[in-house]
């Protein structure tokens, strides 16, 4: 997608739970058995009602394509869990808000479990289906919903780990497979557990992503980061306050931090 210019949004958040993307209903919250990842949905659809006469709600490229730099709010999922369609969809569908979705294009393809980090240990036990990915049906599905599905690498690796020749071909072949799965146009990308430097930003540019986002800084921290490739996110958990939300998502805040003279009093 062309870009006449480039004004980062107001407030990038990710909405996400405990440390993983996923999102569940009410009944997670209080059952200590389930994994640590479980969401609440109705909270999800409280918070974003809060803010949805305040800033603009698009998906991630849209909020970058914006000529005149208005305040915006891009609600992220990364890694594509099942439960996002099965829980989330419907939350945002009835606020009439679109979100960008994250893929690891690898776990897509067979809609198998992602086990990176910690989440193999619910492998064999009857929380194994949470596991999943959503499958190339299902992500043309919340597609047609006005969904952007951007790329989360093929396999979910540690991109600063890896060689350039092998962080490459992840960055590459996963926008490949999601533009060849949609048919559209592929220009975001989540980097794995939101670590990157230099060498990876460059990767990312020559594989031809037009965004990146990272993970949250510090609420109040300044942000020095507001490159296209680099963009940072504020992290809305399961234990996220209503005070914390609203700074989160404060436009006035969001001017603030990337202001120079705050970046010199406060640190990021």
């Amino acid at each position: 997608m062309a870009r006449t210019s480039f004004s980062p949004p107001e407030a990038t958040i990710v909405v996400s739970t405990d440390g993983y993307f996923d999102v569940y209903p009410n009944s997670a919250r209080s059952n200590g058995d389930k994994p640590a990842y479980r969401g609440v949905v109705a909270e999800l659809g409280q918070e974003i009602r809060g803010i949805d006469d305040r800033l603009a709600v698009r998906p991630d490229s849209i909020a970058l394509a914006a000529e005149h730099g208005e305040p915006s709010l891009v609600v992220t999922f990364d890694d594509a869990f099942r439960s996002v369609l099965e829980h989330g969809l419907p939350v945002l569908r009835r606020l009439g808000v679109p979100a960008t979705l994250f893929v690891p294009t690898d776990f897509a393809a067979e809609a198998a479990p992602m086990t990176w980090s910690t989440l193999g240990r619910w492998l064999g036990t009857e929380h194994e289906r949470e596991l999943r990915c959503m499958s190339w049906r299902e992500l043309r599905e919340i597609a047609a919903e006005g969904w952007e599905i951007g790329s989360h690498t093929c396999s979910h690796p540690k991109l600063t780990a890896l060689g350039p020749v092998q962080a490459s071909a992840e960055l590459a072949r996963s926008r490949q497979i999601c533009e060849e799965q949609l048919q559209r146009p592929c220009p975001a990308l989540a980097y794995p557990f939101g670590l990157y430097d230099e060498g990876t930003v460059r990767l990312a540019a020559d594989a031809g992503y037009e965004s990146a986002v990272t993970l949250g800084e510090r609420l109040l921290g300044a942000r020095r980061r507001q490159r296209a490739l680099e963009l940072s996110r504020e992290g809305i958990y399961r234990g996220t306050g209503w005070g914390h939300f609203r700074l989160a998502t404060s436009a006035a805040l969001g001017r603030l931090r990337v202001a120079e003279i705050y970046g010199r009093v406060i640190p990021g």
